[in-house]
């Protein structure tokens, strides 16, 4: 069984950065897409990033050009850093996987909140 776990959330001032880690674990793992998708109080789960094992990388609107994914696929591990944090940005911050058969897994989410 895949287990996803998110670190790296918390209390942030408007302007600031954070960097959101999440590592999987479980025997077996071929994992195609990783990446975070976010959930804001009264609305509906969103993209933020993803990237391939490749390294294709795909960002919303939102968060392009001040956001950058990257991964360790020898950890399993993906990570999310974002600058120029908005009060807007506040959401809980979900970990996502793939498999390459096509499984989806998430993480237990991260709150981050922007302090204005």
């Amino acid at each position: 069984q895949v287990q996803l776990v998110e670190s790296g959330g918390g209390l942030v001032q408007a302007g600031g950065s954070l960097r959101l880690s999440c590592a999987a674990s479980g025997g077996g793992i071929s994992i195609n897409t990783m990446g975070w998708y976010r959930q804001a109080p009264g609305k509906q789960r969103e993209l933020v990033a993803t990237i391939t094992g490749g390294g294709i990388t795909n960002y919303a609107d939102s968060v392009k050009g001040r956001s950058t994914i990257s991964r360790d696929n020898a950890k399993n591990a993906a990570y999310l850093q974002v600058n120029s944090l908005q009060p807007e940005d506040t959401a809980v911050y979900y970990c996502y996987l793939r498999t390459n058969w096509r499984t989806d897994y998430w993480g237990q989410g991260t709150q981050v909140t922007v302090s204005s």
